[in-house]
């Protein structure tokens, strides 16, 4: 059961969440405990949170999921008409494979698009939910909503810098926690060219300090820039940048005190077709990252595919396909999460529903390919 407080109309509702038998995604089976190889040697779970008849809104974007300290997990996204339209709104579940609660409408502020929620979860299990509100992406704000409770009940949303517009704290993926314990979050600002910076909070999300933005040399940088880090930490106060550019492939940038400075941004060898990228750091330092492998400006989204790299992302040797279809099909901007050897996906399929890709690290180099 999930509640959640109505910021519009100010009244509590209590929904009770029914649990459901989820499809299988991409293969067309309907087992949603399937193998991706249809053998019980690789046991990698693979679906949809919810089928297009639980949930009343056509098109759905942008998830995020957080593997909660009581085994759940819990996911968001945004769905309504279509993306930037005023009817959209955030949306979650919370649940396991198999067994997911009906999708709620979790937040909606006003009568504008809502946009890229994204899950956190503090060292002291206290959930947040951060999303962008706003018509256009360049004069957005970013709202956060909490809970105590393992996302059972929410707070109110407030804005996380009053009067900000332009978009402060996480824009897309999940911030971290870094050894000295401040918590770091990638943001950026579309405002014509694009740009990226840190926000670094010092007291638990109570207050939030920027970065200078990312330096970039526009002269050899095709298109208007890059947005959307995604972060880890590979030894103490060494902070590092992976970014969704415009130039074909991923950008990257690091740090050496704790994201308060960064290198000038350079292009690695991944390609990226202008296409949201999350990545995360397993236990014993191995990287695996989620994006899709085109090179082209606003090219193909399909497939989606995780890559590992063992030396702090210097090479990616391995790669699956974790979804593929057409060319103009669309599997796209991931989240991906760890916990102990587990990597957990979520991801935009078509548009029309949330997928979800789930296995160990030893099942995910079962599969992989050489990269």
């Amino acid at each position: 059961m999930i509640k959640t407080t109505t910021t519009h109309a100010g009244r509590l509702f209590v929904i009770a969440g029914c649990l459901c038998m989820m499809a299988c995604s991409g293969s067309g089976t309907k087992n949603n405990a399937n193998t991706a190889t249809g053998n019980d040697e690789t046991a990698i779970t693979r679906g949809y949170f919810f089928t297009e008849k639980e949930v009343s809104f056509p098109e759905c974007h942008a998830s995020t999921i957080l593997h909660l300290q009581s085994g759940e997990l819990l996911a968001a996204w945004f769905g309504g008409k279509k993306e930037g339209t005023d009817d959209v709104g955030i949306w979650l579940t919370r649940g396991k494979p198999g067994k997911w609660e009906a999708p709620v409408e979790i937040a909606k502020i006003r009568e504008d698009a809502h946009w890229n929620p994204v899950l956190f979860q503090s060292p002291e299990g206290k959930i947040f939910l951060f999303f962008k509100v706003g018509k256009k992406i360049p004069s957005w704000e970013t709202w956060v909503k909490t809970s105590e409770d393992n996302g059972l009940t929410w707070s109110e949303a407030a804005e996380l810098i009053k009067a900000d517009r332009g978009g402060r704290g996480p824009v897309r993926n999940k911030p971290i926690v870094l050894s000295d314990g401040s918590w770091i979050a990638g943001a950026s600002h579309e405002e014509g060219k694009w740009d990226a910076f840190v926000d670094i909070s010092t007291d638990k999300g109570i207050t939030w300090q920027p970065s200078p933005y990312i330096q970039l040399d526009r002269t050899a940088l095709k298109g208007k820039g890059v947005i959307q880090p995604t972060l880890w930490e590979s030894a103490p106060g060494k902070v590092h940048m992976l970014l969704r550019s415009s130039d074909g492939a991923i950008y990257r940038s690091d740090s050496e005190d704790y994201g308060k400075t960064w290198s000038a941004g350079y292009k690695t060898s991944l390609p990226n077709p202008n296409s949201g990228i999350d990545l995360t750091k397993l236990s014993d330092g191995t990287l695996v990252l989620a994006y899709n492998p085109d090179t082209a400006n606003w090219g193909s989204r399909s497939p989606i595919s995780l890559a590992i790299s063992y030396d702090n992302g210097a090479t990616w040797p391995k790669k699956l396909d974790i979804d593929s279809g057409a060319k103009e099909d669309e599997f796209s901007y991931p989240a991906v999460i760890s916990y102990g050897d587990t990597i957990a996906v979520s991801y935009t399929w078509n548009r029309k529903k949330i997928a979800y890709w789930i296995g160990t690290k030893d099942e995910l180099l079962k599969t992989a390919k050489d990269f």
